[in-house]
């Protein structure tokens, strides 16, 4: 059991005392395996201590006084400095092999707490924005893009109100996108090409329609636009800017604070949208019958950072159908009314 076997049947003299009011008598003290035996000097056993009970009553102290437990009578003084150097160790090792509740409740207590911290400061976050966009109900969605879109107003420009050319991109993004598509928004300035907002808006800027010589371009920007709505729901990047304290608002009274509105404003003015990847760009173009090289040169007059698009256009301008009549696409052209 101690396994310190260079202690292996030690002996030396003793001082014992079988109870408070008994009379010490001199003893012989057998260090073994399990037990220190007490014998008296004419080899008679007058008592078994479990080593792994042993109690010092005096730590630091010479002559060092023992106990059987805790809760025992018996008293054992030692001055022999091997043989209580012995029980020492002994004690030492057998605690060290002994269970330790408090202790391993300590770490399993902090291993919990420390879980907790970590789903709190990794998991919530991501859960309640996660929860939050799942329940946020179109009205409020329709509100909330409304707002951001009164305070880009502010900062970037009128919106763009000709009702000839109103019409005509109605007709454009209904031809594009179909029924289902967004509410589409022409901006004086502001916005750098295109974005959109919760509650199914598009913002795109003017020059997308009268700097180019086709609608080609601008209906580019509003498909890629249509992309990145259905990559990642709009409620989501604004929540992560928003932080988690107006995640919750928002989740319970519906509403998002002014200065959170403002913030993501002047972000999402600032900020370029998250890249595509060619195939994926291709692709969609394909499926909408939709030029990819009139977006990529818009994109890169050059052409070499968009070569991709430009060699691998899906739809040959042959099998191109029109967008738009003659009429509709100079109505489209004015509809800043400048």
């Amino acid at each position: 059991m101690t396994a310190l076997t260079q202690y292996a049947r030690l002996e030396a003299p003793g001082l014992w005392r079988p109870a408070p009011d008994a009379q010490r008598q001199n003893v012989v003290l057998s260090l073994g395996e399990a037990t220190l035996t007490i014998s008296d000097n004419h080899d008679n056993v007058l008592t078994h201590w479990s080593l792994a009970a042993v109690n010092r009553l005096n730590p630091g102290t010479r002559p060092a006084l023992f106990s059987p437990g805790d809760d025992a009578d018996e008293e054992l003084e030692l001055d022999d400095d091997m043989m209580i150097d012995a029980v020492e160790k002994v004690r030492r090792t057998i605690e060290k092999r002994r269970p330790h509740p408090g202790k391993l409740r300590l770490w399993i207590s902090g291993i919990v707490l420390g879980s907790v911290a970590a789903l709190t400061v990794f998991w919530l976050p991501d859960a309640l924005r996660s929860y939050t966009v799942s329940v946020v109900p179109q009205p409020t969605r329709v509100a909330i893009g409304q707002a951001i879109l009164n305070r880009i107003g502010r900062v970037a420009g009128k919106q763009c109100t000709d009702a000839d050319g109103r019409g005509a991109l109605e007709r454009l993004g209904l031809s594009l996108l179909g029924e289902d598509g967004p509410r589409v928004i022409v901006l004086s300035s502001g916005v750098q090409t295109a974005t959109h907002l919760p509650g199914h808006i598009t913002l795109i800027n003017r020059a997308l329609i009268e700097d180019f010589e086709e609608p080609d371009v601008v209906a580019g920007f509003l498909l890629v636009e249509e992309i990145q709505r259905g990559k990642t729901d709009p409620m989501r990047p604004l929540l992560e800017h928003a932080g988690l304290r107006a995640t919750a608002q928002l989740l319970t009274t519906g509403k998002l604070p002014k200065e959170v509105i403002d913030a993501y404003a002047e972000w999402l003015l600032t900020t370029p949208p998250a890249p595509l990847s060619e195939p994926e760009l291709l692709d969609r173009f394909k499926q909408a019958g939709l030029r990819s090289s009139p977006y990529a040169y818009a994109l890169d007059l050059t052409g070499e950072s968009t070569v991709g698009l430009i060699e691998a256009d899906p739809v040959p301008l042959s099998q191109a159908s029109p967008l738009l009549t003659d009429a509709d696409w100079v109505r489209l052209q004015g509809i800043c009314g400048e």
